[in-house]
């Protein structure tokens, strides 16, 4: 499928996913051996293609919740809640706007990160998202 043949609420989980995914190494360089915000964030994609059910990309959200809580760095849980958001995007689409929450507090560059997050989200969603409910 196309981007543009997807609804609102699947565009959100896909620009969740890709902000998490955006500094997902901050904690692939923490915790090398913990694989589930990386999960977290697939299942969030493969739920919008129709290849995983809400409960199970809400599953591999509380998962990734779980890695922030057991990590002592402070950046790699703040990447891990990202991915949980994105995953939980399929269960409730305004998660999306928390995901990229953590982003911004995981990055040194803020305004760098917004600029590149609002470009990524298609038009009518960017007023929505970044003008009702600004992104902090």
């Amino acid at each position: 499928m196309r981007r543009d043949e997807f609804s609102d609420h699947q565009l959100l989980a896909l620009w969740a996913a890709d902000c998490a995914e955006h500094i997902l190494d901050v904690f692939s360089i923490a915790e090398p051996d913990d694989p589930r915000p990386a999960v977290a964030i697939a299942a969030a994609r493969d739920w919008v293609r129709g290849d995983l059910r809400m409960t199970d990309a809400r599953t591999a959200a509380f998962a990734a919740h779980a890695a922030a809580r057991e990590t002592t760095n402070a950046s790699a849980k703040l990447v891990a809640r990202a991915a949980g958001h994105a995953a939980a995007t399929a269960h409730v689409a305004d998660h999306a706007k928390h995901a990229a929450a953590y982003v911004l507090k995981a990055v040194d560059d803020v305004d760098a990160e917004r600029k590149w997050q609002r470009q990524l989200l298609p038009p009518h969603l960017q007023s929505q998202l970044f003008n009702a409910a600004r992104v902090r």
